[in-house]
């Protein structure tokens, strides 16, 4: 079994961008609940996963997804656990015959001290 049920221990939202129609709304769009799914996810272990966007230290946290097979899921798409938002970097890669699903995923975050 490529897929072990018990190791779908985490429900996570697919979303999908939903752009906004307004004349003014140029890059206001918002997202959209595509289904609710059990998943496993594994958090790649720390590296140095920190760099500079636009002078801004920002830190990537990766993760790999796995899931049951489902159509439909594009790299477009992104994945939320509560507050955790994990936008898709690679995949879906097709584990088995149509058995389940892989992604690699990155949570972003301001690295360093917060306050």
């Amino acid at each position: 079994m490529i897929v072990d049920p018990g190791s779908l221990n985490r429900r996570l939202r697919i979303e999908k961008p939903v752009a906004d129609t307004e004349f003014d709304g140029a890059g206001s769009g918002s997202w959209e609940l595509v289904a609710d799914v059990w998943a496993s996810v594994q958090d790649v272990l720390p590296s140095r996963a920190e760099n500079l966007a636009d002078g801004m230290n920002v830190s990537a946290r990766p993760a790999r997804v796995r899931m049951h097979h489902r159509t439909g899921i594009t790299a477009a798409m992104r994945f939320v656990e509560g507050e955790r938002i994990m936008q898709i970097i690679s995949g879906p890669a097709e584990l088995g015959f149509r058995e389940g699903l892989e992604f690699m995923v990155e949570e972003y975050s301001a690295a360093g001290n917060g306050a």
